[in-house]
This record gives C-alpha cells, structure tokens and sequence, in this order.
C-alpha cells in the first residue's frame, strides 16, 4: 500500500473508533441494544473508496481499538461486537459485485450486523429464546441503516476523489 493510503486508512479508523465510543456514551431513549450505528458511516465511505479489503482492516481496527479503550475486550459486548461487524463486513463483501445504492448497501450492512450480534448473544446466553428480540433489531436496522447511508453520501459528496490516491 501507498503510504498515502496507509495514513488514510489509519485516520478513518481513528475517526470509527472515536465515532464508536461517542455513541456508546449518547444517552438515547431506543430500545435495548438498538444504536445507529455512526461508525458504519466510515465502513460504507472506505468501502465506496477502497475496497472491501481495506473496509476488513477498518473495521477490524475499530472494534479492536475500541474494546481497548472502553474497557470491554474480551468480555461479551466486544465479542457481540465482533460478531457483529464480521458478519456485516461479510455481507458487504457479498453484495460488493453488485451495483447497489449506498443506502441499500447500509440497511443490509445493519440488518446482518444485528443477526451476528444476537447470534453471538444466544451463544454466550445458551439460549434459543433470544432470537425472539430479532424482529425488533431487524426493523431498527431500516431507519439506522438510512441513516447511516445517507450521512455516508453527504461524506462521499464533499470528499474529493483524489484526496484517496
């Protein structure tokens, strides 16, 4: 890699990992465990940008980083977290041979990041009853992926193409 590309990936990790731990301090009124999800804004831009492989590595750095920073590594959260943020890089590396809307592509990236973490919640709670909050994560992950797309083209929009070269 570039250094140039090095330096900017590394600084759209830091701004996920500070997004992230900014959220988990927002005192919102949302049901249990539904959060809007501002540091998926970086996966989608890195992902429009780069790659799939680089949105891997930001993705990756910003959970690690941020289980580091807030105390929570290698406890549940983290490991819900990782569940999460795998299956939705997973599912973007999916639907990245497809010509998608930013928004369609972050609605899926939520929907498949709230089954990964309630997937790794019924593991660690060893039960199947937890499935049965799916429903309401699923239809939480319409507006904040919305949301989240939305913000993510704002960003693209003012962002100048060869900032990323």
């Amino acid at each position: 890699m570039k250094t140039r590309k090095v330096i900017f990936i590394s600084l759209l990790s830091a701004i996920a990992v500070v997004l992230h731990i900014i959220e988990s301090l927002l005192p919102l009124s949302l049901p249990l465990g539904v959060k809007l999800g501002f540091a998926n804004i970086i996966s989608l831009v890195v992902i429009e940008r780069y790659g799939v492989k680089e949105m891997f590595i930001v993705n990756m750095m910003r959970v690690m980083l941020s289980g580091l920073l807030t105390g929570h590594i290698m406890s549940y959260p983290f490991y819900m977290s990782c569940g999460g943020v795998l299956l939705s890089s997973l599912s973007l590396w999916g639907i990245s041979y497809f010509s998608l809307p930013i928004i369609s592509k972050s609605i899926i990236s939520a929907v498949f990041h709230n089954i990964g973490q309630l997937f790794v919640l019924m593991i660690f709670v060893s039960h199947y009853a937890i499935m049965s909050y799916l429903l309401i994560m699923l239809l939480s992950s319409i507006p904040t992926g919305i949301l989240t797309g939305y913000c993510a083209i704002e960003i693209l929009k003012r962002l100048k193409e060869e900032q990323f070269q």
